[in-house]
């Protein structure tokens, strides 16, 4: 347990990604079975321990310092297992410290009632990195810079494979990855691909501007819209059908009227949509379904989900990739046209003749649904992960609101001492005539680690109010919030729900009685 609490305190401190990859790669090659293996499964989120929830460890808290001084702790340092680790104290008469392996295997067997002090024996024993590294595992919510993707790269690498290989036979191992290990360091038999419902390594594409496509030949490209959905990969053979998401999460769970509408064998590239008469519905109505252990009739009568599918990567039998774009989309056209498939479509070619041609259709194009287009070479064929040139996204400019600053929490990991999570609203007026603030977002992300010490600093100047980990503050700092769409929500006090906000600019040179209204944002709404 020390060795990978070595690990995920060294990853939190290095913000390089290639010295990231080299830490994980030291770890993998170093750690003997099965400690890498469950490494591996936690740096990848494949980990969960049902039995150690964070109501318990709160609890935990709670008894050794009183509920008040923790929880005070707790706002303070704004992380549980940070807070959990530095208020518990090693005693030097409690054993040695549990392997990652022990940890793992023990807490897979314990029950309910056994998990606590099984807990607390190992807190006992674990310094306080340890016991940090400890409490992240059970919480799942490492927080340290890895991405699963960056994590299957460091075990691709110290095989000299290409990170592609290793995803495509992902779905078909399970913790702690023995088989894997075999192939990557002891040159044992590659595993099988478990091509039965298996995820295929994504094509990724590139952002570019306007500028950008002047350079480009217009006709060696083809263009279709930018559905605002989810990517997803329809999978399915030999009797098992999966729905998966871009990185490769089996989310057929929460999606069962996609998943029993598959009658076919094949992998398929498609964007995850809620589509009613005909329309794609906004983005929102798709969030009610995302994240979803179960999904309840009424949600998939309200609700209904649809794929708008774009490429084939695996068709009756054969691999697409290695074909162009123009042959698989061909391949594609061929095969729904035999069959029409009601919760099934296929995504449109956008027709034009140059760059301005297409620039215009983008600026007139303001539908649901549709938050840009895909460029994508005729002769490309389909390459796993983000290669530069092939494919390209041009999205719609943001949409863009002056909003007032509402409430502040602090973030998680490098962020827990700083207030970095807002709430922001626009002003409304209330039956009895008067103006108030209601909030129509949140955001974390747009701004500089400079501007995000002015905001912090700001926000303890001015808090007039606290709600346990949120404060309050004066209703006087103006936040130019971007955002890529706006849908009418009745889950949202102000009525309204934006689609990925930021913060775009701090604008001290506006007073917040000139922010914009409630009224104005529902201008956005298509």
């Amino acid at each position: 347990m020390q060795a990978f609490a070595a690990l995920l305190d060294s990853l939190s401190f290095q913000p390089a990604r290639n010295a990231k990859l080299r830490l994980i790669e030291t770890y993998l090659r170093q750690a003997p079975d099965p400690d890498r293996g469950w490494a591996l499964a936690a740096l990848t989120g494949g980990l969960d321990f049902p039995a150690a929830k964070p109501a318990l460890l709160r609890s935990f808290g709670e008894e050794k310092i009183g509920a008040e001084l923790f929880h005070l702790s707790y706002d303070y340092v704004g992380d549980l297992a940070e807070t959990l680790a530095l208020v518990w104290e090693t005693r030097p008469d409690a054993g040695p410290p549990p392997s990652l392996s022990e940890v793992v295997e023990t807490l897979q067997r314990a029950t309910k009632m056994q998990t606590p002090a099984i807990l607390r024996r190992w807190l006992d024993t674990l310094d306080s990195t340890g016991r940090w590294a400890l409490l992240k595992l059970l919480t799942g919510a490492l927080r340290v810079g890895v991405s699963a993707r960056l994590a299957k790269q460091a075990a691709a690498n110290i095989g000299d494979q290409p990170v592609g290989e290793v995803e495509e036979v992902w779905h078909g191992l399970s913790p702690p990855y023995r088989p894997l290990f075999d192939w990557l360091l002891n040159g044992g038999p590659k595993p099988s691909s478990n091509m039965g419902g298996a995820f295929l390594p994504p094509m990724l594409a590139n952002a570019i501007e306007r500028a950008e496509l002047d350079a480009l030949d217009p006709a060696h490209f083809r263009a279709e819209w930018k559905w605002d959905g989810i990517r997803v990969q329809v999978a399915a053979s030999g009797g098992v059908k999966r729905l998966y998401s871009r990185a490769g999460e089996d989310i057929s769970k929460a999606f069962p009227d996609v998943v029993d509408a598959i009658d076919f064998e094949g992998v398929f590239d498609g964007e995850l949509l809620v589509r009613r008469e005909d329309a794609v519905a906004p983005f929102n109505d798709l969030q009610q379904r995302l994240n979803r252990k179960a999904v309840t009739p009424k949600m998939l009568k309200e609700h209904p989900a649809h794929v708008r599918l774009y490429d084939a990567l695996w068709l009756e039998g054969e691999d697409l990739r290695a074909l162009s774009f123009d042959e698989r989309r061909a391949r594609l056209e061929a095969w729904m046209a035999r069959t029409p498939r009601p919760r099934f479509d296929l995504s449109p070619l956008v027709p034009f003749t140059d760059w301005v041609h297409l620039a215009r259709l983008r600026e007139e194009m303001r539908s649901d649904g549709i938050e840009g287009l895909m460029l994508k070479r005729a002769d490309s064929t389909y390459l796993a992960g983000r290669p530069k040139g092939p494919w390209f996204k041009w999205k719609r400019d943001p949409m863009l609101a002056d909003c007032v600053l509402m409430y502040a929490q602090r973030g998680h990991g490098k962020r827990s001492s700083f207030y970095s999570d807002f709430t922001f609203g626009c002003w409304r007026q209330t039956a009895d005539g008067k103006r108030e603030l209601a909030p129509v977002g949140k955001a974390y992300f747009g701004f500089t680690d400079e501007e995000l010490r002015w905001l912090d600093k700001w926000v303890r100047d001015r808090t007039t109010n606290r709600f346990g980990p949120v404060r309050e503050v004066e209703p006087k700092l103006v936040l130019e919030i971007a955002f890529d769409g706006i849908a009418r929500s009745t889950r949202h006090k102000s009525g309204v729900a934006m689609r990925f906000p930021r913060i775009n600019r701090i604008r001290t040179d506006k007073p917040a009685d000139e922010a914009d209204t409630v009224d104005n944002l529902l201008r956005f709404v298509p």
